[in-house]
């Protein structure tokens, strides 16, 4: 099958979307005489019916679902490829999108990425993130969706080319006056007498404890289950149970103290940090893609950045 024209595709996906070809051509500002002419070249060339023509407009056969979802993500590709080309004419030189863990965005990342800004050679570097759960990075790595990602390196890796990252340390943080407020650690089976307060089933630490819980014998209870550490911590203050979470989050320098610098929430007060004594609680994160020699130069200088700051950090 010779290589499929992006024009036809584009023309094929507006006649699916608004399910007529007339309106096609008035949206795509060319006759339907001539997207009729490139739909039969197209059916022609794939040597499957796309779409079937009825008194009202078109809709996709099952050929035509199917190279509409390929279509799709052919257009999305090419179009991030104009948006990257673009940036070189207002003198970006290099755009990174990384893919990132809730964990990850809330501690180190960001500013690691801004220290990588500020350097007067990386001046032509423009770098996006977008948070995702760790499976979902891992995925759309493996898809091409994106180059470079930063998770948690119990996720499931392989195929992936991976460097390390920073680690963090899991404690548990609990309301002031709670029985465990007066301990300097404890273990994870002595967490499972409360309830808990956590993130959604999709998240990585979620699966970990649900594990963890699952090896014990014991469950675990939640009592709220909320979108971010900042709903997280306003909950055990609020006294609605414990919660297993980073330390480095909260900017603690050891346990038992008053929280502070959470972000969005400051001068908390009313909360203290236990540390766990399981040997899991201590977390590596891990840089991904998928081959470190298809990296453009600037996602290729980032990538160095940042496995350059966990050796230093």
């Amino acid at each position: 099958m010779k290589d499929l024209d992006l024009t036809t595709l584009r023309l094929f996906v507006a006649a699916c979307d608004l399910g007529n070809i007339a309106r096609a051509g008035e949206q795509q500002h060319i006759g339907s005489s001539a997207i009729s002419k490139r739909m039969a070249l197209l059916e022609e060339q794939v040597q499957a019916p796309l779409l079937e023509r009825h008194r009202r407009g078109v809709v996709p056969t099952a050929a035509g679902l199917m190279l509409l979802e390929h279509a799709r993500a052919m257009l999305a590709s090419a179009d991030r490829a104009a948006r990257d080309m673009a940036a070189y004419q207002h003198g970006v030189k290099g755009q990174v999108r990384i893919l990132a863990s809730v964990s990850s965005i809330a501690e180190s990342l960001p500013d690691d990425i801004a220290a990588f800004l500020q350097k007067p050679e990386h001046a032509q570097i423009r770098v996006d993130i977008e948070e995702l759960t760790s499976s979902e990075i891992i995925r759309s790595i493996r898809e091409g969706l994106a180059l470079v990602g930063v998770c948690w390196n119990a996720a499931d890796l392989e195929g992936l080319q991976t460097l390390p990252y920073r680690c963090d340390t899991l404690a548990v943080a609990v309301p002031a006056g709670h029985p465990l407020a007066l301990r300097d650690s404890c273990s994870f089976s002595e967490t499972l007498d409360c309830e808990h307060v956590g993130l959604p089933a999709s998240t990585a630490v979620y699966t970990m404890l649900a594990r963890a819980a699952a090896i014990i014998g014991r469950p675990l209870n939640y009592r709220a289950v909320v979108s971010s550490f900042d709903a997280t911590i306003r909950c055990v203050r609020a006294g609605l149970g414990v919660a297993i979470m980073p330390r480095e989050i909260l900017g603690m320098a050891g346990s038992g103290q008053g929280v502070q610098g959470v972000q969005g929430v400051q001068g908390v007060q009313g909360v203290n940090m236990v540390s766990l004594t399981d040997a899991w609680a201590r977390r590596q994160f891990a840089i991904c893609f998928r081959d470190g020699s298809r990296l453009s130069p600037a996602a290729r200088t980032l990538v160095d950045y940042l496995a350059g700051c966990a050796q230093a950090g």
